[in-house]
């Protein structure tokens, strides 16, 4: 892999991990209130709040740093499969406003747990990337 190639990963890495950090600071500083939103969807809810925020930011640093980009890239993957199909369940919902938000954000995580597979799939052949402190920890060549 090229320098070049090698620095637009990074940025695209950068740009990946930006959205679970928000989200992660969300989590972590909100810990009650996603608890709340989990009662009922999760068998232990307060993972919802600080425990997942934290959970993000580990993959972030993952993902960012080149730590076992491939961990960090399935941390995120594991993440968003229960918050897909447990939280934006737009199927059950009546109200159209309503559903049309839940729809949007169902496949807005669809769309990133494909980019976070791809991503595993990516660091995990490849091997050692520019810019990153170490190779995956796990070999699909």
């Amino acid at each position: 892999m090229t320098a070049l190639a090698g620095a637009l990963l990074l940025v695209g890495r950068v740009l990946f991990a930006g959205l679970f950090a928000f989200s992660a600071r969300g989590h972590i500083q909100n810990h009650a209130r996603y608890a709340n939103i989990a009662r009922g969807k999760l068998p232990i809810p307060g993972l919802a709040g600080w425990p997942a925020g934290v959970f993000l930011l580990l993959a972030d640093v993952s993902i960012i740093a080149g730590i076992w980009p491939d961990i960090g890239a399935l941390m995120i993957a594991a993440f968003l499969i229960p918050t897909t199909f447990l939280f934006h369940r737009f199927w059950t919902v009546t109200d159209a406003t309503a559903r049309r938000s839940q729809e949007g954000n169902f496949y807005r995580n669809v769309s990133l747990l494909g980019a976070a597979v791809s991503l595993f799939v990516l660091f995990s052949v490849v091997g050692h990337i520019p810019f990153a402190g170490t190779g995956p920890a796990l070999n699909l060549r």
